[in-house]
């Protein structure tokens, strides 16, 4: 088990619930923009949201983000100690920070004696599109070996200033290089870990890099916050979060979880049909019940599928069988059959 911090009041790591990040896409310095952004990210679920911090401009918005935001803010800086002392002194509850890529060790004290003083934590954030140039040389790409290595260069940094209220991301656009950089990092430290899939891409395809990398990880018990890097708005960064961790059984599922089998030759009904009109008929407020229904196009797994789940159907060529709780309900026409189990619910 990783030791634990706390981002304003969330903890992260030592056993808590994994939490949902985000990131704004918002100029930092308009900051009822960014206040807008963070509201909906919050709406959607989200826990921590970052924010970039590029000039000294957006470090003093972050005083007036930090006084209004919903949530946590992460200043995201680079290069700069003095953006990151002033960013702690403006309320930010964590600094994303690679303490090699600010100078001198006493630019690294002045930064971590700031934040031990306030209770800011720091996430070590490796990127392998920015790894340094000497782990370049050394290991010739941005391998496994070269992004955890980088990753205790910087903890080691922090540690000699005394600061050990650390989270750490190793992040690559690669599966199978993100996930061996976790491992290799997580078999040694036991340093929270914010995992994700960086540059993921958009739509299907980046969502489904994301659930590759995070999901695997988190079944090895690796992880402690995560974010789902998407291209455009953030807000569905922060859905494919929550139901990666659903996924998972790290949250219980919100809303409704629809089970329907994918058909086969078997199936002599419309499928889709049904679904279509049980979701077109279901109402807003059975869908915050966060039950579990199933509609299955046969009787092969369908009775099965129907009987685990909180309610269901299993179809026949003409007629449907009804289930609640795992018992049989009874046995309706196609035509009935949706409305029926809308009823049941």
């Amino acid at each position: 088990m990783t030791r634990q911090i706390h981002v304003k009041g969330i903890p992260i790591g030592g056993g808590a619930p994994v939490s949902v990040q985000s990131m704004t896409t918002t100029d930092t310095c308009d900051v009822s923009a960014t206040l807008a952004q963070i509201q909906r990210l919050a709406d959607a679920g989200c826990d921590i949201v970052r924010l970039a911090v590029p000039t000294n401009a957006a470090a003093e918005a972050v005083r007036a983000i930090a006084e209004r935001s919903p949530l946590p803010i992460v200043a995201d800086i680079h290069f700069n100690y003095a953006l990151a002392l002033k960013c702690a002194e403006n309320g930010a509850a964590k600094l994303r920070i690679n303490p090699g890529n600010i100078g001198k060790p006493e630019y690294v004290k002045l930064v971590a004696d700031a934040c031990r003083e306030r209770g800011i934590p720091i996430r070590i954030g490796v990127n392998a599109g920015s790894l340094e140039k000497e782990l370049l040389a050394k290991y010739g790409s941005p391998t496994p070996e070269a992004l955890a290595e980088s990753a205790i260069g910087h903890v080691r940094l922090l540690e000699d200033a005394g600061f050990g209220d650390i989270a750490v991301s190793m992040k690559s656009s690669d599966v199978v290089t993100t996930v061996a950089a976790y491992e290799a990092f997580a078999a040694s430290f036991d340093y929270p870990l914010h995992v994700g899939i960086t540059e993921a891409g958009s739509g299907q395809r980046g969502i489904i890099k994301a659930a590759m990398g995070i999901g695997s990880l988190l079944l090895r018990g690796i992880g402690d916050t995560i974010r789902v890097s998407l291209t455009g708005d953030p807000v569905p960064e922060v859905t494919a979060a929550i139901e990666i961790l659903e996924t998972a059984g790290l949250r219980k599922i919100r809303g409704l979880h629809l089970i329907s089998c994918p058909t086969c030759g078997r199936c002599k009904v419309n499928l889709e049909a049904l679904i279509a009109d049980f979701n077109a008929g279901v109402t807003e407020e059975v869908r915050k019940r966060g039950l579990t229904v199933a509609i299955m196009g046969c009787e092969v797994n369908g009775p099965g599928e129907a009987r685990e789940a909180d309610y269901g159907l299993a179809a026949g060529p003409v007629r449907a069988t009804l289930f609640a709780k795992g018992e049989v309900i009874g046995k309706v026409e196609i035509a009935d059959a949706v409305q029926a189990l809308i009823k049941l619910i």
